[in-house]
């Protein structure tokens, strides 16, 4: 297929490049690239239920085992059961009574076990990417100098996400997930986690590298303000996934009947892929789209990696949008804010300025990001 030779997606961008919608017929599927705001939405908002299918290829099969996890799985009974089940596990995560008793006055507040496990959660998350000195020079792990361990011994109880899935029943009492269901969730947990806050943050430090300010300023709001209360920081996020997504297209929707949308006829099976790049990179909403901008985010009411209006794709929206993105938001925010307030950056002696050309075949760097970094250890006292 002509979007997986050489080269293939950037031919398909190319072709959709200046306008608001293009199609492509490969063989007998029509392939519909969307580059407008507008249009995306009234894909994924009006005609949501239309659009809430998926593509079925060899690798999504291998890599969900055989459409059991819920990113990939066609529309149907499978993904509204899986659907469910992620419902469930969110709840639990997020501070919804799922087990546990409720208060004493019966009021509606979080049992002892509910926040027990939410301040487990969010201990382990907090741990995940902070600054371990061991971590650099291992041999002084069996001191524990910054306590990191003792505190991860004691919150990582028996019992993980897979206990979770293991321990989920039906309205009969019987397991809801099945083995392979499960092992097919876990894969897709990591392969959502493994690629996305490093794509983002490598980006986000490759651009204000180049753009020292920017870096001044995002330290200086780190100092001086809380984690939730940094739009600079997190506008530098927002604008790495603008410029830089990970992937040149959104996760193909595949329309279930033949349908209308803003005047165009879609056949039944069409798929309609959102192009990161083009959203992203149109000169019809960004103002110089190809330059690292803060301005064009700061004045947003509430700075976030969410983008409702489908601008640019992060999350996406509607029933296949990504249920986690209060997760993936925190997660990619720490990280980044951790990486630039642990260490002094500089650029290698001889080194202008950071390259910034992309793969041929991907949107990742096509030269790892190379920089130096010095470890703040007045910091590291805090």
């Amino acid at each position: 297929m002509i979007f997986w030779k050489k080269l293939g997606f950037r031919w398909v961008l190319q072709k959709a490049k200046s306008k608001d919608i293009t199609c492509i017929l490969l063989r007998n599927v029509h392939a519909i690239i969307v580059n407008s705001p507008e249009l995306a939405c009234e894909f994924l908002k009006k005609n949501d239920s239309i659009f809430a299918s998926r593509r079925i290829t060899m690798a999504t099969e291998y890599s969900s085992r055989g459409f059991l996890s819920i990113r990939v799985a066609p529309w149907g009974d499978q993904w509204k059961k899986i659907y469910y089940s992620g419902n469930i596990i969110r709840k639990i995560i997020f501070g919804c009574r799922h087990f546990g008793k409720v208060l004493k006055d019966g009021g509606p507040g979080p049992g002892p076990e509910e926040i027990e496990h939410v301040d487990a959660a969010f201990t382990v998350l907090s741990l995940a990417f902070s600054f371990c000195v061991s971590d650099f020079m291992p041999s002084l792990r069996i001191f524990d100098i910054d306590g990191h361990e003792r505190i991860m011994k004691k919150t990582m109880k028996p019992g993980d996400i897979v206990d979770v899935f293991i321990s989920l029943k039906d309205n009969e009492g019987k397991p809801l997930l099945t083995i392979e269901e499960i092992k097919a969730q876990v894969g897709e947990l990591i392969l959502a986690t493994v690629d996305n806050p490093s794509n983002t943050v490598e980006w986000t430090m490759a651009e204000i590298l180049n753009q020292p300010d920017i870096l001044r300023k995002a330290i200086e709001e780190i100092d001086h303000y809380d984690f939730p209360n940094l739009p600079y920081l997190k506008a530098c996020g927002r604008e790495a996934l603008r410029l830089h997504p990970i992937a040149p297209f959104n996760l193909p929707h595949v329309s279930t009947t033949d349908t209308t949308v803003a005047g165009f006829f879609i056949p039944k099976g069409s798929q309609v892929l959102l192009s990161r790049v083009g959203l992203g990179r149109n000169p019809k909403v960004w103002e110089f789209p190809m330059r690292f901008n803060l301005d064009m985010h700061l004045n947003e009411i509430n700075v976030g990696l969410t983008e409702p209006d489908l601008r640019f794709i992060s999350f996406s929206i509607g029933r296949r949008g990504c249920k986690e993105a209060p997760l993936g938001m925190m997660m990619t925010y720490m990280l980044l804010a951790r990486i630039i307030r642990s260490f002094t950056w500089s650029l290698p002696i001889g080194e202008g300025l950071v390259n910034l050309s992309e793969e041929e075949r991907s949107l990742f760097m096509a030269k790892p990001l190379h920089a130096l970094a010095k470890p703040m250890l007045a910091f590291l006292k805090h």
